[in-house]
């Protein structure tokens, strides 16, 4: 099995990468750092795009894995996803193929597959094989991802692992993150484990927490030698009751006659005809 390395984390400064610096280190890795935006508290942090040849050739130089969380994380336009999420995982391969590395952790999204149904009371977890249906640009963008991870693997030989990871905060904040949530410390463990696990070709998993409410199937992330140790069932009672309160009166976000009802769907609200966007710029 691969032991901890050094490992370039991209969107250092983002939501997960913020809390991945301080526990990836626990399990032996040493990291590396890289955004767009400068990483507070990081001085030595590589700042540039992922368009950026030579700072992404720098600082690739000497890595063993890549933790791949950067690039827009809501619905925006197509344009500003293209070039983020399409085009800067294309320049990260590429330049992980001409320094050698062999190992990519991709931070994939549920959105990948967000107008997939639920499953109802009975019926079998969500497996990884559903068939890819995004819910938005930047679930295309994930699709995308996966699919050029394959292409890597089958014609360079670099190993990856793409994460469709559910909902990552400290804790979750709406029903559908009861059963979609992935703690920050879980994180740490499944990327870990997607770090060191043995050949791994190309592996696509789901990425969350063991909540009591799980949706979809985590024997691939198991199998990878994750082991989940928190649920979001603790916060049910709180989120269940502000739900109930918040609903009175208001639609359901369906569109009859087009497609089901959004609380239905594994995307949720980004399957909705006005998807959580990113803010617009200053």
């Amino acid at each position: 099995m691969p032991g901890p390395g050094t490992v370039l984390l991209t969107g250092a400064a983002g939501n997960i990468g913020t809390m991945m610096r301080t526990r990836l280190p626990g399990y032996g890795h040493r990291l590396r750092l890289f955004d767009a935006r400068p990483v507070e508290g990081a001085p030595e942090a590589v700042t540039a795009e992922l368009a950026d040849g030579p700072a992404l050739r720098a600082a690739l130089e000497g890595v063993d894995a890549v933790v791949h969380l950067a690039g827009i994380s809501l619905e925006a336009p197509f344009e500003d996803v293209l070039r983020a999420n399409v085009e800067g995982t294309y320049h990260l391969y590429e330049a992980v193929r001409a320094a050698g590395v062999r190992r990519v952790v991709h931070a994939s999204s549920n959105h990948a597959v967000g107008f997939t149904p639920l499953p109802a009371a009975g019926e079998p977890l969500l497996a990884v094989g559903t068939p890819h249906r995004p819910d938005t640009f930047y679930g295309l963008s994930k699709c995308f991802g996966e699919d050029l991870a394959s292409l890597y693997r089958d014609r360079y030989g670099i190993e990856t692992v793409s994460l469709r990871i559910g909902s990552c905060f400290p804790e979750p904040r709406s029903v559908r993150m009861l059963s979609l949530w992935l703690s920050p410390d879980d994180c740490a463990r499944l990327l870990h484990a997607a770090l060191t696990a043995e050949d791994v070709g190309h592996t696509v998993a789901y990425g969350s927490s063991a909540n009591t409410r799980l949706v979809w199937d985590l024997s691939t992330a198991r199998a990878l030698g994750y082991a989940p140790q928190d649920d979001s069932e603790a916060y049910a009672p709180a989120l269940l009751a502000a739900a109930r309160e918040a609903e009175a009166g208001a639609p359901d976000g369906g569109s009859p006659g087009r497609r089901p009802p959004v609380h239905s769907l594994l995307g949720g609200e980004f399957c909705s005809d006005d998807p959580p966007r990113l803010r617009p710029r200053d």
